[in-house]
């Protein structure tokens, strides 16, 4: 049995052309929609925001794990797409890690590892693409 270790709560109001809060307050934003409205916020910017900060998460304890000891960075770069003229929407993410120190090669590895822990990498494998890159 998995053992919970944190929930929370976000809520929205008015979908892409509204806003989003958590319980506490200390989130709240004025949502729109990619492209359109440059004063808010919008879900692929969360997301993107979300999967950088969980695999570079990730990223640490896969060095950890191995005795290395470098300093991660993650972008992550979040592309919405439509197929066709009908409302069929889907994500795609491109993951560019960065590992002082280290050559392309061990980054990508430890980027691979990563994938391995990370639950947002999890969550998203077989349902959207998502491409490692080493910077």
């Amino acid at each position: 049995m998995a053992k919970k270790l944190y929930t929370t709560t976000m809520t929205n109001k008015g979908g892409r052309a509204g806003e989003v809060w958590s319980n506490d307050r200390k989130w709240d934003f004025k949502i729109g929609t990619p492209g359109v409205d440059k004063d808010s916020t919008n879900p692929e910017q969360l997301f993107a925001a979300g999967f950088a900060s969980c695999f570079n998460g990730a990223l640490d304890i896969a060095l950890q794990q191995a005795g290395v000891s470098a300093e991660p960075t993650v972008r992550a770069k979040v592309s919405l797409f439509q197929e066709g003229d009908e409302p069929n929407f889907h994500i795609g993410v491109d993951l560019f890690g960065h590992i002082e120190g280290l050559n392309e090669a061990d980054t990508k590895k430890y980027m691979e590892i990563a994938e391995t822990i990370c639950p947002y990498a999890k969550a998203t494998r077989g349902n959207i693409d998502v491409t490692l890159n080493v910077e």
